[in-house]
């Protein structure tokens, strides 16, 4: 009788990688956590994780303190993958006494003025244009303006609603009134070219969760097309599908510095930069601390605090004793 052998154990990256989608972790997260799961492997000759614990975890972290100079969010990410790997992989619990943190130092955001924000939207065109006017109009990180759905534009009620934004939470903010009449034209022409995909039997996206799953036509859908969709199609690694992925990152982040050098702007502006501005030019204007604090969508005031060095500066702040002098 043939004896029949055991199926082969997975390899443990294979098994954090689906871990990693079982739970509907983001792409951007399975690779940063895949990533510092093997420098933790390398770091300590190649051993298994089952072989360490928390004494290793814990030389791994002070030494990207000491060594690495690494942020203190690197640091946190750093800790949250080795955590995903023993508690959910391995099954195991690390605990942490002894860990050399990275200081996390306070910064204060450079914040452009409304005519530097003009200038530099005067070089841009077309799509990066409406990109960088939503995330200085309504205060959008980048990647929450990428991944903008159709569903999430509400031109009536001037609202746009971020979902699945940092902290995994969702918030509405402000539409400017002044964009809803390019914004109703880009998505005209978004959607002519979502029919040809269609035509051509490639007009899906990919959907949060397990949406897909239930609802099988949904991807084919208007209403969860990316409202700034890239220029290409890809192949699905998950599915086997070609489709069509938003916008990436590194294409407005060029637009933008490309904008700030020919405006010949002396600050180092950055997509986020428009954020910052945005925050910072409601408060001038006299608009609430909590109010901010909502649209931006930190979980802690404090957070949106940093922003009220504006109120030490310019003609309402601080009169210096210089200027009093005779």
């Amino acid at each position: 009788m043939p004896v029949v052998s055991a199926p082969a154990k997975p390899r443990l990256l294979d098994r954090v990688v689906g871990l990693i989608r079982a739970r509907h972790y983001s792409p951007r997260t399975e690779k940063a956590y895949v990533a510092w799961i093997k420098k933790y492997i390398f770091f300590h000759g190649k051993r298994h994780p089952d072989e360490m614990g928390s004494a290793q975890v814990e030389e791994f972290l002070s030494s990207l303190a000491r060594k690495g100079r690494v942020s203190a969010s690197t640091q946190n990410q750093a800790f949250s993958a080795l955590l995903f790997l023993y508690r959910e992989v391995l099954g195991r619990e690390i605990a942490l006494s002894d860990v050399v943190r990275a200081k996390r130092l306070p910064r204060v955001p450079l914040v452009l003025t409304r005519d530097e924000v003009a200038a530099i939207l005067r070089h841009l065109e077309g799509s990066e244009w409406l990109m960088a006017s939503l995330m200085y109009g309504s205060g959008l990180r980048l990647l929450e303006c990428l991944r903008l759905r159709v569903k999430d534009i509400d031109l009536l009620r001037c609202e746009i609603t971020v979902r699945d934004g940092k902290g995994g939470k969702d918030r509405i903010t402000l539409l400017p009134g002044k964009l809803t009449s390019s914004i109703e034209a880009h998505l005209a022409r978004v959607r002519r070219r979502h029919e040809v995909d269609i035509a051509a039997g490639v007009g899906s996206v990919a959907l949060p969760d397990a949406l897909e799953r239930k609802y099988s036509r949904a991807p084919f859908e208007w209403a969860w097309q990316w409202v700034f969709p890239a220029a290409r199609l890809y192949l699905d690694p998950m599915t086997g599908q070609r489709r069509r992925h938003h916008v990436h990152e590194s294409v407005m982040q060029k637009a933008i510095s490309v904008a700030v050098r020919v405006a010949q702007l002396s600050k180092p502006a950055s997509c986020h930069t428009l954020r910052h501005s945005f925050a910072t030019h409601l408060l001038e204007a006299g608009y609430d601390i909590r109010t901010i604090q909502e649209l931006l969508g930190h979980s802690d005031v404090s957070t949106t605090m940093i922003y009220t060095h504006v109120l030490n500066r310019g003609r309402t702040g601080v009169k210096s004793p210089f200027d009093s002098m005779s």
